[in-house]
C-alpha cells in the first residue's frame, strides 16, 4: 500500500522521513464536531475538541498527555487509533522490519482494513476495567476473543496463549472461566492490559489506566505497566491528570489546554523548568510530602472557568485565566505558536519567561 513503506533507521533518526525516527508522530491533528441543530432545531456549530496538536513520542518511551478535564486528551487518543474520525492531521505509526530498516505507516490514510490489520500493533488499555470488560464472556472467553477475530490460530493455540498472557500480568491462568465481577478493579485492569498485549503491539494508549482504582492499588499497576515496558519494549502514550502519576511513570510530558498543547517537553524539565502559566497552575496543585516544604509552596489558583471549545477566546486560549496575558494585548489577538524555547522545550506562550516560583 502507498502509506506504508521501508525506513532506513539512520534515516529516521535524521527525520529525513518526515518522523523523526519516532514511534509516533503526530502533526497537526484536528478534530471537529458538529453540535445544534437536528430535529431539535437550534443554530449549528462546531466544537474544536482537538486543534492542531503535534507531538513525536520514541521508541521505547512513554510520553504523558496531561490537563484539565475535556481539555482534549483521549479524543486526541481515539483519533490517532482511528476509534473516531479525525477532521485533519498525519499519524505515523513505525514499527521495525528487522535490525536496519522500519515500516512507516500512516495511519490517517490508511483505508479501514488497513487499520483493523494495524489493531495488532497498536492497542488502547481504557479507564474503567469494569465498564471495558464484558460481563457476559469469561476472562478466557475476552482473551480469546481478539485472537479468533484476528488469526486462524487453532483453540489448543488460542488457550495457550490466554495463558501467557494471564502470567505475563501476573495472574493465574486457572481464572479463566471466572467473570468480571469476580475480580477485583486492579486485578480487572490487569486483565484489560493481557487483553492489549494478545498481539505483542508495539504502541499503547493508557487512557488514565489507574484513576479508577484504590490508591493502594495504583502503584501495583503502575509497576507492572513499567515491567512490561522494559521487558516488551513498548512505546506508551500516558494520558493523566494527575501529575504526580506521571512523574513516576513518563519519560516526556505534553500539556493539553482547550484542544491545544500548550508545553512539551521532558518530565525533569517540566517539573524542574516550567514555562507555561497554565503549567505552574497545574504543578502548584500537586501536593509534596513534606510538611514545611508544603506549607512555603505558592498555590496558583486560575480565575474563571475553562471557555467552551464552540467559542475559543481570540488569540492565546488561556489569556482571559493567566495572570500575564489578561492585562497583555498581543495575549488577547495573536494565538502563540508552540516553538521551541531551549533544546528539548516547547512552549506555547508570549511571554514564557514571566515565570511564577511554585
Amino acid at each position: 500500500m502507498e502509506a506504508t513503506k521501508p525506513v532506513d533507521e539512520a534515516e529516521a533518526a535524521n527525520g529525513s522521513n518526515g518522523a523523526g525516527g519516532a514511534a509516533l508522530s503526530v502533526r497537526d491533528l484536528v478534530k471537529t464536531f458538529e453540535v445544534g441543530g437536528g430535529w431539535l432545531g437550534g443554530e449549528k456549530g462546531e466544537v474544536s475538541a482537538v486543534a492542531g496538536v503535534s507531538f513525536d513520542i520514541g521508541f521505547g518511551r512513554t510520553l504523558g498527555l496531561v490537563g484539565e478535564s475535556g481539555c482534549g486528551k483521549s479524543t486526541t487518543a481515539r483519533c490517532i487509533l482511528r476509534l473516531i474520525e479525525p477532521t485533519a492531521g498525519e499519524v505515523v505509526l513505525q514499527r521495525p522490519i528487522d535490525d536496519d530498516a522500519t515500516e512507516r505507516i500512516d495511519i490517517i490514510a490508511s483505508s479501514r482494513a488497513e487499520v483493523r490489520r494495524l489493531r495488532r500493533d497498536m492497542q488502547i488499555v481504557f479507564q474503567d476495567p469494569f465498564a471495558s470488560l464484558n460481563p457476559r464472556m469469561t476472562v478466557g472467553q475476552a482473551l480469546r476473543e481478539p485472537l479468533k477475530v484476528h488469526t486462524s490460530m487453532p483453540r489448543a493455540e488460542q488457550d495457550e496463549r490466554v495463558g501467557e498472557l494471564l502470567r505475563l500480568v501476573g495472574l493465574n491462568p486457572r481464572i479463566v472461566d471466572r467473570y468480571p465481577h469476580e475480580f477485583s478493579g486492579g486485578q480487572r485492569q490487569r486483565i484489560g492490559v493481557a487483553r492489549a498485549l494478545a498481539f505483542d503491539p508495539g504502541f499503547l494508549v493508557l487512557d488514565e489506566p489507574v484513576s479508577a482504582l484504590d490508591v493502594s492499588i495504583q502503584a501495583q499497576v503502575l509497576n507492572l505497566l513499567d515491567d512490561l515496558q522494559q521487558e516488551l519494549g513498548l512505546t506508551y502514550l500516558f494520558i493523566a491528570h494527575d501529575l504526580a502519576v506521571v512523574r513516576h511513570v513518563c519519560d516526556d510530558i505534553a500539556v493539553m489546554y482547550l484542544g491545544k498543547i500548550v508545553e512539551r517537553t521532558s518530565v525533569e524539565r517540566l517539573f524542574a523548568e516550567s514555562m507555561h502559566p497554565y503549567t505552574h497552575a497545574l504543578l502548584s496543585a500537586v501536593p509534596v510530602p513534606d510538611p514545611e516544604l508544603e506549607r512555603g509552596r505558592l498555590r496558583i489558583l486560575l480565575e474563571g472557568d475553562v471557555p467552551s471549545p464552540l467559542n475559543p477566546p481570540p488569540g492565546c486560549r488561556f489569556h482571559t485565566r493567566c495572570h500575564v496575558g489578561r492585562d497583555q494585548e498581543v495575549c488577547r489577538t495573536t494565538e502563540p505558536p508552540l516553538d521551541e524555547v531551549s533544546d528539548g522545550h516547547w512552549v506555547a506562550c508570549h511571554f514564557p519567561e514571566a515565570r511564577q516560583v511554585v
